[in-house]
């Protein structure tokens, strides 16, 4: 089974009508251009501050979860909806809606690791000051199987995608806007090791780097394969990645390096005994 993916590397906007207009824009063209399972980017109707969250926040019936609904309706695609300011309870999370071609929500995922970072004369960064922390992972069920869902920080705790795939995800999307300075550090590396080690494809989008935001965004979205390497990867600027997304090659690759066979968690719980 083959299908393609996109991730719509898009600037932010301090209006949310402008970034609705063009979040429409982006998810029309990728559609057209045959994209099955479209993902915006983390945080996207919204400036990436912790003075914008709150008070940019909605509820499960706002107006951008109404918005995301209907284009993966229109668009007869599977949504993923980046992330946008969630408030519940008077809490504020960083969350990801998903969508089936329908409309129909089928996943929501709140980010689970906070990005609470202080890199010694680079970037400090304390999401902990507005938002709360999701509890939970996401596994979305799709035409195309199990798609697993984080956002950005969540993607420095392997142990979350390997419990992911063994719940069957097979394609992890990551909304993630990371620094400049930790995005040219890091960010290669990172997305083709979570792909590598759990043989799957793993697709992290990013905001476009806009220089008169708040917020410098890395960009460099990308799609890395489960033999480690990028099929479909762009710069800091505005731009939609494509990317075939082949589960036989998939389970090919498995087959020939059989590594879920060959785990040995009798050894790494942390209650083995060392003989």
């Amino acid at each position: 089974m083959k299908f393609k993916l996109a991730l719509c590397q898009m600037k932010g906007h301090i209006e949310k009508a402008a970034a609705h207009e063009a979040a429409k824009s982006y998810i029309r063209e990728a559609a057209g251009n045959g994209a099955r399972v479209i993902s915006l980017p983390e945080i996207w109707n919204c400036p990436y501050s912790n003075k914008y969250f709150r008070a940019y926040a909605e509820n499960d019936a706002g107006e951008s979860v109404q918005l995301m609904s209907a284009l993966a309706k229109e668009n007869g695609v599977w949504l993923i909806g980046g992330s946008i300011p969630e408030i519940d309870d008077d809490k504020v999370y960083n969350t990801c809606y998903v969508f089936s071609p329908q409309g129909e929500r089928i996943g929501k995922h709140r980010k689970i690791h906070l990005f609470d970072i202080d890199v010694k004369g680079s970037v400090r960064f304390m999401e902990s000051e507005t938002l709360s922390a999701g509890g939970q992972k996401t596994v979305a069920d799709t035409e195309f199987g199990k798609i697993g869902i984080a956002i950005c920080y969540d993607v420095r705790f392997p142990e979350l995608f390997a419990s992911m795939v063994r719940d069957g995800a097979r394609l992890i999307v990551l909304p993630a806007a990371f620094t400049v300075p930790t995005g040219a550090a890091h960010w290669d590396l990172l997305m083709r090791a979570r792909a590598l080690d759990n043989q799957i494809y793993f697709a992290a989008c990013s905001p476009a780097r806009d220089p008169n935001a708040p917020y410098q965004a890395y960009g460099h979205s990308c799609i890395a394969t489960p033999w480690g390497d990028f099929c479909g990867k762009t710069d800091a600027n505005e731009s939609i990645v494509y990317g075939d997304i082949d589960l036989d090659y998939l389970e090919a690759i498995r087959t020939q390096i059989p590594l879920r066979d060959q785990r040995r968690p009798d050894i790494y719980r942390a209650d083995a005994q060392t003989p």
